[in-house]
């Protein structure tokens, strides 16, 4: 659900990634290892993206056999599913705010997927929108 494949490219020394699901995802390196490595990070910043332009994140593809993945922290993928739970039930800020008892920028940093906000927070701001979260451990 938030294992984004992506395309690695090569080109005149320089790799660089792109991805299918989230066009706006850039990152580059010196070899395969470092572009995805920042991957990360810009994966997070193109979703940060969709939430300021009020849009539904896209879910992952199914990956390719030997396609490179880019996994979202877990902190990330939790604000990634309350922003998708806050569009599809038509939830804004603002009535999240009223419904969790706080003020709106409480809410602006629980929706900021580059703000590190306490993972319980989001966990309960899911579970007003009737969701909740399921961590799985499995080998790498």
């Amino acid at each position: 659900m938030f294992d984004y494949p992506v395309t690695v490219h090569q080109d005149d020394g320089c790799v660089w990634i792109s991805s299918d699901d989230v066009p706006e995802l850039n990152s580059a390196g010196d070899n395969e290892a470092e572009a995805l490595l920042d991957a990360v990070d810009g994966l997070e910043s193109a979703l940060s993206l969709y939430v300021d332009q009020r849009r539904l994140i896209p879910q992952a593809s199914p990956a390719q056999p030997g396609q490179p993945v880019v996994r979202l922290p877990a902190l990330t993928a939790a604000k990634v599913a309350l922003w998708n739970a806050m569009y599809a039930q038509g939830v804004g800020k603002a009535e999240m705010a009223r419904r969790l008892g706080v003020n709106r920028p409480q809410v602006d940093r629980l929706v900021d997927l580059l703000h590190r906000s306490k993972i319980e927070q989001v966990e309960h701001a899911l579970a007003i929108l009737g969701q909740r979260l399921e961590l799985t451990v499995v080998a790498a």
